[in-house]
């Protein structure tokens, strides 16, 4: 058992596909799904279980700022591969906007809430859609090969668990803190949950 934080953790066993949220990102509090702001990194030494417990994963992020430094602090010694179909949701007109400033969509259903779109940008349930055929592939590239870690995002990680529900949609209903592990298992006929919001080191 690796210990992060006051949470016990298992190895990752070969079958898995590990998500990461970045680090916390530096929006001043502003909405930034592709804002490129950087990652405000904690200390080296708290994220020593965390890369202890990945070490043996590959390891791909998304193109943000945000995740490729939460990555090069995680694997310093390896090349940063990065994938852009794991971008972030594209939040269009309401980028930028201040938290307090952000409608509250809290009325919606879950489904009017996966297709709500702000001017310019695209739902949730697009980017559902957009990053689905990566998980499928990268999925199949761990049933081949080994365990993999994406460093991405919030989004990303709801992506994935709708998909793994078989409604994507129903990844909204999970809360994805910055530097928490969302464990997959790889089956040939789909994904399950090992485990969400896991191990946060921050």
């Amino acid at each position: 058992m690796i210990e992060i934080g006051k949470t016990s953790l298992t190895p990752i066993a070969r079958d898995e596909l590990v998500i990461l949220r970045h680090a916390p990102a530096d929006h001043g509090g502003r909405l930034c799904g592709r804002t490129d702001v950087a990652a405000c990194l904690p200390a080296p030494a708290r994220l020593d279980p965390l890369r202890s417990l990945l070490a043996g994963c590959d390891s791909v992020s998304s193109p943000a700022r945000r995740c490729r430094e939460t990555a090069k602090a995680l694997f310093p010694k390896r090349d940063l591969v990065t994938d852009p179909r794991l971008w972030e949701q594209d939040f269009g007109a309401a980028e930028g906007c201040a938290f307090a400033d952000l409608p509250d969509l809290g009325t919606l259903s879950l489904e009017k809430l996966a297709r709500y779109t702000a001017p310019g940008g695209e739902s949730f349930a697009d980017m559902a859609a957009r990053v689905d055929p990566a998980l499928r592939q990268l999925a199949a590239r761990v049933r081949q090969s080994g365990p993999l870690v994406l460093v991405a995002h919030a989004g990303t990680a709801r992506a994935a668990l709708g998909l793994a529900l078989g409604q994507p949609a129903l990844g909204l209903k999970f809360e994805i803190a910055p530097l928490s592990l969302t464990r997959l298992r790889c089956l040939p006929d789909g994904m399950s949950i090992i485990a969400t919001n896991e191990g946060a080191a921050v």
